[in-house]
């Protein structure tokens, strides 16, 4: 399919043809929800903790008598029913990341990709590279565009070092190399900046792995 390029200015200055088994790609909520939660999980830092019987610091000495005081037999200091004991059935360290086919994960990100394009939230910019770095000009330049959030995403050669700085202060703006694109980001963020260079990276990265090892196939099984 074909789509236009155009400058921060909002002008048209080009046209590029997308690979429809990247951007043409059916909408999946379910692989879409599945990797999201993949992410959310991977992340989770799981160090929380509470000491058990045995890690709780004190002695283990009856702390009164068997006999004659009146309180229920014990036989430590260190039981969950005394303060400063320990927390029974209490939380341990755990990971809690699962696994996630590669077929699933490039089938989510495609999806997630063409969902933004079919609702018309991704624009492909022809370079990210402004004159200065003032935060202000920035701004004033992407209000053009009615945006509730922005994600921004540069290719291999880097993003330009005014863009970098002229976009760090502004709200709901965050910048990204093609390398990290994810599902979570694309679908958190109200709309997409992809950067000319970069459209070419996305499509090999998902896309011509499976094209060569086709080639190879027919190149070696032909007699």
């Amino acid at each position: 399919m074909e789509k236009p390029i155009i400058n921060l200015k909002k002008n048209e200055v080009g046209k590029v043809m997308l690979n429809d088994d990247v951007f043409g790609q059916k909408t999946f909520p379910d692989i879409i929800h599945q990797y999201i939660r993949y992410q959310n999980a991977k992340s989770r830092q799981g160090s929380h903790k509470t000491k058990t019987r045995s890690e709780v610091s004190g002695r283990s000495k009856k702390p009164f008598s068997q006999k004659g005081t009146g309180n229920a037999r014990q036989g430590s200091n260190k039981p969950p029913n005394f303060r400063g004991g320990a927390v029974s059935m209490g939380p341990t360290n755990r990971d809690y990341s699962f696994d996630l086919n590669k077929k699933e994960k490039k089938l989510a990100l495609k999806s997630a990709l063409s969902t933004k394009l079919i609702e018309n939230k991704m624009i492909f910019i022809d370079t990210f590279k402004i004159d200065n770095f003032k935060t202000k000009s920035l701004d004033l330049t992407l209000k053009k565009f009615n945006y509730k959030s922005a994600l921004f995403v540069y290719s291999e050669k880097g993003i330009d070092k005014n863009f970098k700085l002229a976009s760090s202060n502004i709200p709901k703006v965050q910048i990204l190399s093609q390398k990290g694109i994810n599902v979570k980001d694309l679908i958190s963020y109200d709309t997409i900046f992809i950067e000319q260079d970069s459209i070419e990276e996305i499509t090999r990265r998902l896309v011509w792995k499976i094209i060569i090892n086709q080639y190879l196939l027919r190149k070696f099984l032909v007699f």
